[in-house]
């Protein structure tokens, strides 16, 4: 008998898609036998692969509305696999269209389109946490556990690496200055990371600045400023990120897809949260997790940041 094939889709971002990996285990769990493809976007295509979820990894180029003949390419190879069911963890718009655009008899679809075979309709659910908004859709279509409830926790236990090639002592801590681009009002100033990185460094803990090349003139700004700081900025993929985060003594940065990471491996971390962006929907969970959040972020003071840290030890000297 052939497999039951499986597709999931999740898109983006890196946030999101660390949220979303303990629904991609739970998935795993419940169609232990079945083919599961992942439908993804290039820079998530790699964590597919090498999570051990999945059996394929599929690139969705997110074709513009008029290129007709990518659009065309994606359905036909949706259409051709044979899919048995689609866990739909996008739930957008475009991931709708391709609900709509496969032939009928269409498979079991889960997800919030309407006419899909497993909807998830909380009138709630826009008001929900990621991680219980995934809970209830996947509760939707049938999984849970013998008490009813899911754990979808994030879990990346799968990613490791040998971070020894940066020379990080024991005591440091990863510091996340960066964020979105077009959403700057999500950042923290760089010269209050610098003055924090310095907070750091009096207790002997070294600041190790992580971040992509957007970040770059921020983390450079935040190095020039406080020179013990260990300037990683584009050098780190994400088993890197994560396998420092489990030595690190703490962790402070924005809402950043980094921070995500950072958290799910329970390192004591501060996130922080502006006006822009609701924790009580996004944010990182834990007891680990501490949220600071103010309508502007440039009215944080350093004082207070520094007094919500938690070091995994105690720091060598005061």
């Amino acid at each position: 008998m052939a497999k039951r094939r499986i597709l999931v889709i999740k898109l983006g971002a890196l946030g999101d898609f660390v949220l979303a990996t303990g629904a991609f285990k739970a998935i795993r769990n419940y169609h232990p036998d079945a083919l599961i493809t992942l439908l993804t976007t290039v820079p998530f295509a790699e964590l597919g692969r090498d999570c051990g979820w999945f059996d394929e990894v599929w690139i969705d180029g997110r074709a513009r509305a008029w290129q007709f003949a990518r659009w065309f390419d994606l359905i036909r190879r949706l259409r051709a696999g044979g899919f048995h069911r689609v866990y739909d963890l996008q739930t957008a718009d475009r991931t709708a269209m391709y609900f709509r655009l496969l032939k009928r008899p269409r498979p079991e679809w889960s997800g919030i389109v309407r006419g899909c075979s497993h909807r998830q309709v909380n009138p709630g659910r826009g008001q929900m946490h990621t991680l219980d908004r995934l809970a209830d859709q996947l509760a939707v279509a049938g999984l849970s556990n013998t008490a009813g409830q899911l754990d979808i926790h994030p879990d990346l236990s799968w990613a490791t690496a040998d971070f020894g090639k940066f020379g990080l002592s024991k005591d440091f801590a990863l510091v996340c200055a960066g964020g979105s681009a077009h959403r700057l009002a999500k950042r923290w100033p760089a010269r209050a990371f610098a003055e924090f990185s310095e907070w750091l460094s009096e207790r002997r803990i070294k600041p190790v600045l992580i971040g992509g090349t957007a970040e770059a003139a921020t983390l450079a700004d935040i190095a020039a400023h406080c020179r013990n700081a260990v300037n990683l900025c584009g050098r780190t993929t994400l088993p890197e990120i994560t396998a420092m985060a489990r030595h690190a003594q703490t962790a402070v940065g924005n809402d950043t897809g980094p921070m995500h990471v950072i958290a799910a491996t329970e390192c004591p971390c501060v996130v922080l949260f502006s006006a822009d962006s609701d924790p009580a929907r996004t944010a990182p969970r834990g007891a680990h997790v501490t949220v600071l959040r103010r309508p502007r972020l440039d009215s944080l003071s350093v004082a207070e940041v520094a007094s919500a840290i938690r070091f995994r030890e105690p720091p060598t000297s005061a």
